[in-house]
């Protein structure tokens, strides 16, 4: 009997201690959305390969790192809109529906934009015509989702670099009103989702200027404009961490919210001098170019981790006016900077590599909230 007692002390013993150390190592693990959860939604944008779960082990990992997701590619006009008559919600259904299941943040991108347009929006030139494709367009798209989608890029890209309104399809139509109708039309379809102006390189001071310009055109006209994309597009030295500091200063100063919408940092060589994010650019591919075929180099690594440590301790200092930081993919394989302005490169822009471990980058911006909450 006393031996039984003893044999099953121990045995309590055991179970206790095994989960006093589950529990442990459940308290210690950590994660993007958990460092941060008192911060703001930490989010990455998806294709329609991670959200079709087609690899198990991204699955988990986007489940776990992330608590908002964006639609990469499937919601802008040209695959959701691809003939005047037709949408296609097919891969925009099943993004939505990976959102819900996993109890995510879910935002939209985006509703009008001059690249990546179904080719027939493009002939559009009459004034009535463009308006009635806006309303058809915007409404059948944000009802569709209507308390599922939590908020949207309304307008996308609309300024030139110096801050003045881009040359489009849509300003040649209807002029800058076009702006105020698009911010409209998506408020009367949901009056409760959060609705964004985006774009990048709105940290530099003359696209800075024009963006406050547009929110402040917009606000003084009484539409309904819930915050900026401030597109995190940017390199190992530029922009400036006091024009990044700065820009959210100036953009909280008009009472909305920022996100830091796209966030990648590029690695590679720029002799371009490109710090946007113009889709339509492409230079030739070449050695010097393309420096890391296979690796990068542990002191660039270094710097990568350097970067975003920066990046995250101004974006700390503003945590009470952003409302989200959307990592523009998952892991280096996906990122549209393998591609651009360069096709065919390989680079190392985001937190996880190519095998989905965690980088650096990623240990040393966890490793400044140690301690702090």
């Amino acid at each position: 009997m006393k031996f039984f007692k003893i044999i099953l002390s121990l045995f309590i013993s055991i179970i206790l201690l095994t989960n006093c150390t589950q529990k442990t190592i459940q308290k210690e693990q950590k994660s993007l959305k958990k460092t941060f959860e008192n911060d703001f939604y930490i989010g990455a944008a998806l294709n329609e390969f991670q959200f079709n779960k087609t690899d198990s082990v991204e699955t988990a990992l986007i489940i776990n790192e992330f608590n908002s997701i964006t639609a990469e590619n499937m919601m802008k006009s040209m695959h959701i809109h691809p003939q005047k008559d037709t949408f296609n919600f097919k891969q925009a259904d099943k993004f939505v529906a990976f959102g819900e299941k996993n109890n995510l943040f879910i935002h939209g991108h985006t509703l009008i934009w001059h690249s990546q347009l179904a080719p027939w929006i493009k002939e559009i030139k009459d004034s009535t015509e463009m308006v009635n494709f806006m309303k058809n367009h915007i409404q059948t798209i944000v009802n569709r989702y209507k308390g599922k989608v939590n908020s949207w890029d309304v307008v996308n890209e609309a300024l030139n670099d110096d801050g003045t309104l881009r040359k489009t399809v849509f300003l040649d139509a209807l002029g800058e009103d076009y702006l105020a109708l698009a911010f409209k039309l998506a408020a009367e379809a949901d009056p409760v989702a959060e609705l964004y102006y985006n774009d990048y390189s709105m940290a530099d001071a003359p696209k800075r200027k024009g963006a406050i310009k547009l929110v402040k055109s917009l606000q003084e006209k009484g539409v309904k404009i819930d915050g900026i994309g401030m597109q995190g597009h940017w390199g190992l030295n530029f922009p400036d961490l006091k024009e990044i500091d700065k820009s959210l200063t100036e953009y909280a100063a008009l009472g909305i919210k920022i996100s830091i919408t796209e966030l990648d940092i590029t690695v590679l060589p720029n002799p371009f001098e490109v710090h946007g994010a113009d889709v339509n650019m492409s230079f030739e591919n070449n050695e010097t170019m393309n420096p890391y075929p296979n690796k990068l180099p542990d002191s660039i690594n270094n710097k990568l981790a350097k970067r975003y440590e920066d990046i995250f301790k101004i974006l700390l200092k503003h945590k009470d006016n952003i409302s989200r930081i959307t990592f523009w993919g998952v892991n280096d394989g996906q990122s549209w900077l393998n591609n651009w302005p360069i096709n065919g490169r390989t680079n190392y822009p985001l937190l996880f590599d190519r095998e989905f471990k965690p980088k650096k980058a990623y240990k040393t911006i966890l490793s400044l909230k140690d301690g702090k909450e």
